[in-house]
This record gives structure tokens, C-alpha cells and sequence, in this order.
């Protein structure tokens, strides 16, 4: 296993960090951890070096935290860092974000948890917390010896990550980060801002939902003209590492299997590993799935705010995706999460407000038919 510098913070973690979001489900109930093969699992990566493992407060139903506790017991907990987030769509009053840290420390059978995180920032999250003072919570959880590194995970725009990086004195930050997304949310620059500032950057959907280690064939022929017959998984594992600011890449695996391969990869990734050819394959792998797309939205976000609601850059971004990726199962299943926050396509009312705003000229009110339609047929 490959060890990095977690920033500033004095402390090493193995590159592969094992993401408690995706563990062994019985049957369909995605609360009900297969306990047995979650624990063989963390464990498995713990005997081989892995030394990173998140989780959070709400992952399966607000049961990953009780499996991680359970799984770090018999002298586990000592081996590894230790990470779990803030609930902050949840916290009301100051006072809250005591209470799920000591609600979550109980559930993980533990007095302290080595990396915690204020949980999917954006700007009106970051404004939230603000005004609820959490600098003094993180304060007085260190002085009290319940957490030693604060972060936060991000889900927004660039501007907003560069305003929460400089707004308090983080030691590491979590942001999702692959080839396809190097101008999603933080990005790239974000990666590299981050780490200009001395801080640890943890990378989560490396693979981007799992999409990126199913390639069409065409697209992975693309990357493998080099003769060195990567797996797919393993190209989007070393195009991260590349960069020297990642510290840890998350990686939430479902079976022991994905545990083997994926530590058997990380031991091999050391940072600038890529050669010029590498790149620029990759690029061009890159290039051939956007050409995929079969809706020219560039994202610039002039048709937002939606006055009904729909994020209609994010619909437009699964519809791609969909085809891109031919991931037909896992396309519907993210719009019927769109559906459930009421910012799916099935929500336009063809006010047609969006119309002129559009730099493209896209017909958005029909073209999000097209996506409902698709997007909305069952499996």
C-alpha cells in the first residue's frame, strides 16, 4: 500500500481509503448491511494497509456508522483514521452539532474520531453553519480530545469551495474528483487550490458512481493502445493519484473482491505516475465519451434558478451520462432521487423562462420531456 502526507497534519494514510457509503446489502433494503461481509471486508483492507476509513451519519439508513463501530473492534480502531460527518442539514441550534458528535461517537463504539467533517457543503450550508458558530464546536471538541482534524465536504460551485477553504483553518477537505469531472463542483482547480493551502485532500466517487469502471469497450480500446491493458478501474485510480495534492481516494466497495483489486492497484500508484501519452490518451477517452451527449448544456447554469424548481443543468448532465456511460438502471435510479427533491424534469411547467437566458438556444422545455420520458420508464 501507498502512504501519503495528509496534509499539514504530521500523519501518513494509505492512498486507498475504504468508503462506508456502497457496503453489502440483504436483499433490496439498502439500510440492511450484510453485517458478516462489511466486517470481513474493513478488516481484510485494514490487514493490508489500508488506514482510512469514512463514513458518515447518514449512510444506509444511519446504520454505517453501527457496522464501522463493530468492525473496528479487537484492537482495529487503534490501526486506522477514523472519519465520520456532521449531519449539518440536520443541526438547528449550536448545541446540535454536540449532540450527533456524541451520538456518533456511541454508534462507532469509540471516545474520539480522528477526521470529522462538516457533511456536503454548499453556499447554504456553508452560511448555516457559519451562523451557528461551528468553529467553536470544533474548538472545544478538540480541547475535549473528541475529534483531532476538522474538514468538510463539498458539493457546489468552485467560487463557493475557494470562500469555505479560506474561511477557517481546515486541515483537509473532501471534494469529488475524476477525469470526466475536472471542471465539476471544486474540480481541478479546487484540488490544486486546496492543496496550495496546505490541505489534505480526500477524493471521493474516483470512479464517478461506479461508471467510469464500466467503459464502452471503444472508449477502454481507446486507453489500452498503450499495450498496457489497464482495467478501467485501474486508469481512473492512476489519473487521481497523478496528482500530488490527493492524499487519500475513497473507494466504496460492495465486495470483498472490489477490496483485493483495489488495493492491489494502490499499491502501485505513486504521484506524476502517468506518462505524456497516459494523458493524453486519457483525454482523448475523455473527449469520445462527451461526444456521447446527446444535449449540448454546457452547464453555465444562466437558465438557474428554475422557478419551479428543477435544476435543469442536473438533468440534463444524467441524461448524458445515461447514454454516455450506458448505464440505463443507474440513470433512472438517480432520477427518481431527482423526483423525490422535486428538482426532476417532470416538475417544468413550460413556463418557458428559461428560453432566453440560454447561450446554447436550447429548447429546454421540450428537451426535458425528452428526459422525463426517458428517465422515467421502469426498469
Amino acid at each position: 500500500m501507498q502512504y501519503r502526507d495528509f496534509g499539514r497534519t504530521g500523519v501518513k494514510t494509505s492512498l486507498l481509503g475504504f468508503g462506508a457509503m456502497r457496503l453489502p446489502i440483504v436483499g433490496e433494503d439498502h439500510s440492511l448491511i450484510d453485517e458478516e461481509k462489511a466486517i470481513e471486508m474493513i478488516r481484510y483492507a485494514i490487514d493490508h494497509g489500508v488506514n482510512y476509513v469514512d463514513t458518515a451519519y447518514p449512510y444506509h439508513g444511519g446504520n454505517s456508522e453501527k457496522v464501522v463501530g463493530k468492525a473496528l473492534k479487537d484492537g482495529y480502531r487503534e490501526k486506522v483514521f477514523l472519519a465520520t460527518k456532521s449531519p449539518v442539514w440536520q443541526v438547528e441550534k449550536h448545541e446540535d452539532f454536540y449532540r450527533y458528535l456524541d451520538e456518533q461517537l456511541e454508534k462507532l463504539q469509540t471516545d474520539h474520531v480522528d477526521m470529522y467533517l462538516m457533511h456536503a457543503l454548499n453556499k447554504e450550508r456553508w452560511e448555516k453553519i457559519k451562523a451557528l458558530r461551528f468553529f467553536e464546536f470544533y474548538e472545544k471538541a478538540k480541547a475535549q480530545g473528541k475529534i483531532k482534524f476538522a474538514g468538510f465536504s463539498f458539493h457546489d460551485k468552485y467560487p463557493v469551495f475557494k470562500e469555505i477553504v479560506d474561511g477557517y483553518d481546515w486541515n483537509f477537505c473532501q471534494i469529488q474528483l475524476n477525469y470526466m469531472d475536472v471542471n465539476y463542483q471544486a474540480g481541478l482547480r479546487g484540488l490544486k487550490y486546496a492543496g496550495s493551502k496546505g490541505l489534505a485532500v480526500v477524493i471521493m466517487e474516483p470512479l464517478k458512481g461506479g461508471k467510469l469502471a464500466r467503459l464502452p469497450k471503444r472508449v477502454l480500446d481507446i486507453l489500452n493502445r498503450n499495450g498496457k491493458n489497464w482495467s478501467a478501474v485501474e486508469w481512473s485510480f492512476r489519473w487521481i493519484g497523478h496528482h500530488p495534492e490527493v492524499s487519500v481516494i475513497l473507494s466504496g466497495m460492495s465486495t470483498l473482491e472490489q477490496v483485493k483489486e483495489n488495493i492491489e492497484i494502490m499499491s502501485k500508484i505513486v504521484p506524476n505516475n502517468l506518462s505524456e501519452e497516459d494523458l493524453m490518451l486519457i483525454e482523448e477517452a475523455k473527449r469520445t465519451l462527451e461526444s456521447f451527449a446527446v444535449i449540448n448544456c454546457t452547464e453555465c447554469g444562466y437558465c438557474m434558478p428554475c422557478p419551479n424548481g428543477v435544476d435543469i443543468p442536473g438533468n440534463f448532465r444524467l441524461y448524458n451520462e445515461t447514454i454516455m456511460f450506458e448505464d440505463w438502471e443507474g440513470g433512472r435510479g438517480t432520477y427518481r432521487w431527482f423526483e423525490s427533491q422535486k428538482s426532476a424534469a417532470s416538475f417544468c411547467v413550460e413556463c418557458g423562462e428559461c428560453l432566453s437566458k440560454c447561450p446554447q438556444k436550447l429548447d429546454i422545455p421540450n428537451l426535458l420531456k425528452k428526459v422525463h420520458k426517458e428517465l422515467s420508464k421502469a426498469r
